[in-house]
């Protein structure tokens, strides 16, 4: 997800909003004060992995972040349903994790800054 991440800032970068990307390569241990550094200077956050959202990356950021600096955070990866079966490239497309997917998700977290 790193490289459709840093492939989605440059998209971003494109429509003026400026991005920040963290290669989060484990969920434990959490660098907690990395995300929480990184959380209030750009004001979102948004994370991508390519599993179920649910107790994963997105809801180990929401964790970190809840107490030490409330922000909008999205997350892009598999919604909470049945799987499907397929080669790669079509199940990263159905599921939203693609560069459009991430930049989209983006720019809506982006919209509910405060």
């Amino acid at each position: 997800m790193v490289h459709l991440a840093l492939e989605a800032k440059e998209l971003l970068r494109a429509d003026g909003i400026s991005a920040e990307v963290i290669n989060i390569h484990t969920i434990k241990p959490l660098d907690a004060d990395l995300i929480a550094a990184s959380a209030s200077k750009t004001g979102a956050v948004v994370t991508a992995e390519e599993h179920n959202i649910i107790g994963g990356l997105g809801g180990a950021v929401c964790e970190a972040l809840a107490g030490v600096c409330p922000v909008p955070v999205l997350r892009v990866g598999v919604e909470d349903k049945y799987g499907k079966s397929g080669k790669v490239p079509a199940l990263l497309e159905a599921y939203g994790l693609t560069v459009a997917g991430i930049a989209a998700k983006a720019k809506a977290a982006v919209a509910m800054k405060r």
